[in-house]
């Protein structure tokens, strides 16, 4: 008589073995029409799941996030069979779910096609509407090899043979497709009514470059053809967002094949850097913090003490001099610590925030370089917070409205907040963890705001509070960050002096609120489609004239602007009015000021703001105008 603990807490009791269906029939006919998948004893199971004992179980439907995962689990099998349906001797290798999706690797003896991708997804719809039932089975590991050696399935064959012997193995059956797979899985595909193949790209098999090219083609699913509607809608938006193509189109950087993953800042991009640096540095300053520098090259040795030789040595760039090993900094925490330890600290000097716009650099894959997303080579809004443990709930808050505040500046409101714990991979024992992550969890309280938590996902040295900004099409970012280490500072020899005249080790509190300058410009680019507010915009005002009467004008304007502060562009080429007012529209420019033989005569101008035409004005009215609407941002 199996007792089933709902999640609201009420129990249910049954005179023998039920399963998942069974449980969510026994609640209602709604539910038990909309259930995919269930959740017995926090493990994920299918509604055919047999429960013979007392235990706690969740519904899974497709409005849960865990729900639409299995859905796309599910509809990569739908792929997998729809190919096979259509092309009898392509294999099916991996076909995991993704963001957004799934994708699934194919070996077949051509590529596939736009007009196979079109085929394939009308079959996947009709054996969608065919409900074909989707049901588990078991076989021993050597059978199970001999099962898809004689389907001639030579790579399903290879995975089961890296999994130990006497394991029984769970196969899933869709119709006549039967594949290799853990499940859980949607019951019938009629679950599986939403999706649509994107892409086919080349893969190789276990992404080892050595192994034979696979073609992977790529889906995405959802619950609701709604959102379906809505993420092709983003992509669509991304499209045209890209900050690759609107980089070159403003002319704001470039990337070029001597220097991969590293960027060439045009005059107009490093005019968007030195904005957000001013104004960073600016708030720093007020918060307390003391900006230094720190040498890109540092001995091995030092990389050796802090432990980011061991856990971080493949992606860091060595050089070698006199018979010495260098590493170019990946990240700044070591060398600011070695700032800290130059003198004796009194504990009545902490916290001491020390700030750096550091250069670094870290040995990225090629294939993993994209645009300013992901480089080589960037610069990060770096700091460190040395303090006590009874300092860290306020550093953390202080830091946390500093943050929010910065991101508001920037066209940021929509925030979510993530705190990562321990991975496997890290330094210290796990006394140390449980201070550290209990540490951040006091502080997160203290700023009154919830927060998810990412099970391994922490740094090596300590678990960190991530910031995701959401921008103007849904997407999300992961940019501010504020880490609790209570390793590196005892790795590397920080002290300090406590009130009773003994030596303590600080807390130390990696902190960033952008993350990489490049990163975040690239967010921000993409966030106004290139349309920057007036404080952020590349060129502020582009000054037009008419005819050549007007030129002497434009450049008095032009000369009177800039001794102002306001970044200008003049344009007085020999080219109709029109042409030049759109060519400086595409350049997307705030402000347009136009000058005619009226305009000079009468000392005004004519403005024009994006799209809005807003007549004529005096100059110091305009330049009132600009100076209030650059206030208003920061």
């Amino acid at each position: 008589m199996p007792q089933i603990t709902l999640p609201d807490g009420s129990i249910k009791t049954f005179d023998s073995p039920v399963t998942v269906r069974d449980v969510a029939e026994s609640i209602g006919p709604g539910l038990a029409k909309a259930t995919i998948a269930g959740k017995v004893n926090q493990q994920l199971v299918d509604i055919s799941y047999l429960i013979e004992e007392d235990a706690n179980i969740e519904m899974i439907t497709s409005k849960s996030e865990q729900g639409l995962e299995i859905i796309r689990h599910s509809t990569a099998h739908l792929l997998a069979y729809a190919v096979q349906s259509l092309f009898p001797d392509a294999q099916v290798t991996i076909g995991p779910v993704i963001d957004n999706g799934f994708y699934y690797d194919f070996a077949y003896k051509r590529p596939f096609t736009p007009e196979d991708l079109e085929k394939i997804e009308a079959k996947m719809h009709e054996l969608n509407k065919e409900k074909h039932p989707v049901e588990r089975l078991t076989m021993e590991r050597n059978e199970a090899i001999e099962f898809f050696l004689k389907k001639g399935e030579k790579y399903k064959a290879e995975i089961i043979e890296s999994i130990p012997e006497n394991e029984v193995l769970s196969l899933y059956k869709m119709g006549d497709f039967i594949d290799l797979c853990r499940g859980p899985h949607v019951p019938n595909t009629i679950f599986l009514k939403v999706f649509k193949l994107m892409k086919v790209a080349g893969a190789y098999w276990r992404g080892d470059s050595n192994n034979e090219m696979l073609q992977r083609i790529y889906g995405t699913a959802w619950a609701i053809k709604e959102e379906l509607k809505e993420y092709l809608f983003r992509l669509e938006e991304a499209e045209k967002r890209d900050h690759r193509k609107i980089g070159k189109e403003l002319d704001l950087f470039h990337l070029q094949e001597e220097a991969p993953g590293m960027i060439f800042w045009h005059a107009k991009g490093w005019n968007i850097w030195q904005e957000i640096e001013q104004y960073l540095r600016k708030e720093l300053n007020l918060a307390g913090y003391q900006e230094v520098k720190t040498p890109i090259i540092m001995d091995r040795s030092l990389w050796e003490r802090s432990g980011h030789w061991g856990n971080y040595q493949e992606n860091m760039f060595i050089t070698e001099s006199e018979k010495r090993v260098y590493a170019i900094k990946p990240m700044n925490c070591p060398a600011h610590i070695e700032i800290f330890k130059r003198r004796i600290h009194s504990y009545r000097e902490l916290p001491l925030r020390i700030s750096e716009f550091g250069s670094c650099h870290r040995n990225e894959p090629s294939g993993a370089l994209h645009g300013l997303m992901r480089v080589r080579g960037f610069v990060q809004d770096d700091a460190h917070i040395f303090c006590t443990e009874d300092q860290i709930e306020s550093e953390v808050f202080n830091f946390h409205q500093l943050l929010m505040k910065t991101y508001k500046v920037f066209g940021f409101e929509d925030i979510a907040v993530k705190l990562s714990l321990r991975p496997e991979k890290r330094t210290g024992n796990d006394a140390i963890w449980d201070k550290a992550e209990e540490g951040l969890r006091n502080a997160l309280t203290a700023c009154h705001i919830n927060w998810e938590e990412l099970e391994g996902e922490g740094a090596f040295y300590g678990p960190k509070v991530e910031y995701h900004i959401k921008d103007s099409i849904g997407r999300s970012w992961q940019c501010g960050t504020i880490q609790l280490d209570f390793v590196l500072p005892a790795r590397l020899g920080a002290e300090y002096v406590t009130e009773h005249d003994e030596r303590a080790t600080p807390v130390m509190l990696h902190r960033a609120v952008i993350g990489s300058f490049e990163r975040f410009i690239a967010i921000l680019i993409e966030h106004y489609a290139g349309q920057f507010p007036l404080w952020l915009s590349p060129v502020q005002v582009a000054i037009l004239n008419i005819t050549e009467n007007q030129i002497d004008y434009c450049c008095e304007l032009d000369k009177k602007l800039q001794n102002l502060g306001i970044r200008t562009v003049l344009d007085t080429r020999n080219e109709k009015i029109g042409f030049k007012i759109r060519e400086q529209h595409l350049q997307k420019i705030p402000y347009i000021v136009i000058i005619g033989d009226k305009e000079r005569e009468n000392n005004t101008i004519s403005v024009r703001h994006r799209s809005e035409d807003l007549g004529s004005m005096p100059l110091d009215d305009f330049v009132v105008k600009l100076k209030d609407e650059i206030k208003n941002f920061n």
